[in-house]
């Protein structure tokens, strides 16, 4: 079992013991010992246990705090460096529930000139590459969004003056998420180690001719999961596919707009636009049930249904060969739902290891997911077996 999957603390008496709540403890000053993260309103408990456990695997120590429903979460490092510590060790890529982290400080600002603040505060950060301004994914907080444009534009022009502001992806990004005009979390995170998109959330088109908007959980899985720069080698026009529970065809959509001949499986109708493409065919049958005559490149599913059921397509249709990438969304309980979701992940996990097949395993809450995770798997080849043959 990887280190990453381990439970070093029981997340259900974790959440029960911190989140809603912000236990006192000494504060290193204003050094930046806390770690500030965006995540889908309501799941701010699975941020507060998954960022504990890794945080214990880091030796990093500290609190979480988080209230309901606030799409945030904190972890207040009881060390200097924690949370630098914290970042440098942990790839945000591997985390679930959130969907951006920043590392620094709280500071309150005043109703004018809240620019020449920022500028005093920034003397104790290093000069920034880049410069985003953020806010959390609530209605409050999108009321700040106009300001925040606003703002920015000021923002960026004193910084650079300031000699605070360059043009370099190699230095840290500087992200300041406003909680309101009045307050501001102003963080630092590298750009190779946090979100690609401000507060995590892509800006992704609804394409016109789709027949649902589910077709942007697929395009976004694919932008988390795969380098952009390999998207012609791994997403292209003569591979196959197979939609499970592909009606009306979002997901089906997706991998036709890619030029893949699609099979799709599902008892309901498809979209009659998606079949005159002549790159569907569209077969009545059981997606738990159906199996390939043939090894597919790439197998999706989006069937709601209970999250081991869908887990363990994953492991089917990689286990036996009959795909070489997957996209399956896991639909989350009620309760418990990091636990349950790292659970699934290491009987994944040690279920190829039993079958001695190397995978690459990847879970993200995208933007677009609900009361949902989205697992993406892909079977590696061995090289020296490769060669073998």
């Amino acid at each position: 079992m990887s280190p990453r999957f381990r439970t070093r603390l029981s997340c259900a008496r974790f959440h029960d013991r911190y989140c809603d709540s912000a236990r006192p403890v000494d504060s290193p000053g204003d050094s930046m010992n806390t770690l500030f993260m965006h995540c889908r309103p309501g799941f701010e408990g699975e941020v507060c246990s998954e960022i504990a456990e890794h945080a214990a695997r880091l030796n990093v120590s500290g609190y979480a705090k988080a209230k309901t429903g606030s799409a945030c979460a904190e972890f207040v490092c009881t060390e200097e460096d924690g949370a630098q510590r914290l970042m440098h060790g942990q790839r945000f890529a591997e985390l679930i529930f959130p969907r951006q982290w920043a590392r620094g400080v709280f500071i309150d600002l005043p109703e004018t000139d809240r620019i020449s603040v920022i500028l005093a505060h920034m003397r104790e950060f290093p000069t920034c590459g880049s410069l985003w301004l953020e806010m959390v994914d609530t209605n409050d907080g999108k009321e700040l969004s106009n300001f925040c444009k606003k703002f920015e534009v000021h923002l960026r022009k004193a910084l650079l003056n300031a000699g605070k502001l360059v043009d370099d992806p190699s230095k840290p990004r500087l992200l300041l998420t406003f909680k309101s005009g009045r307050e501001v979390f102003m963080g630092l995170a590298e750009s190779n180690n946090s979100a690609m998109w401000p507060m995590g959330i892509p800006r992704l088109k609804f394409p016109r001719d789709a027949p649902s908007r589910s077709t942007l959980k697929l395009e976004e899985a694919w932008h988390h999961f795969i380098p952009r720069d390999q998207w012609d080698e791994r997403l292209h026009g003569d591979m196959t596919g197979v939609d499970l529970g592909a009606a009306p065809g979002g997901w089906t959509w997706q991998l036709v707009n890619r030029g893949m001949l699609v099979t799709a499986i599902d008892n309901g109708p498809m979209a009659e636009s998606l079949m005159d493409t002549g790159l569907v065919q569209h077969l009545m049958a059981d997606g738990f049930t159906f199996v390939p005559k043939q090894p597919v490149d790439w197998m999706v599913c989006d069937i709601v249904e209970k999250p081991a059921r869908n887990a363990a397509l994953l492991e089917t249709w990689i286990g036996e060969g009959h795909c070489r990438e997957a996209v399956v969304n896991l639909k989350l309980p009620m309760k418990q739902r990091y636990a349950e979701v790292k659970r699934l992940l290491e009987r994944i996990e040690e279920g190829f290891k039993a079958r001695g097949i190397r995978v690459e395993i990847g879970c993200k809450q995208l933007y677009h997911d609900r009361e949902e995770v989205t697992c993406h798997l892909r079977r590696l080849v061995d090289v020296k077996k490769s060669k073998g043959r």
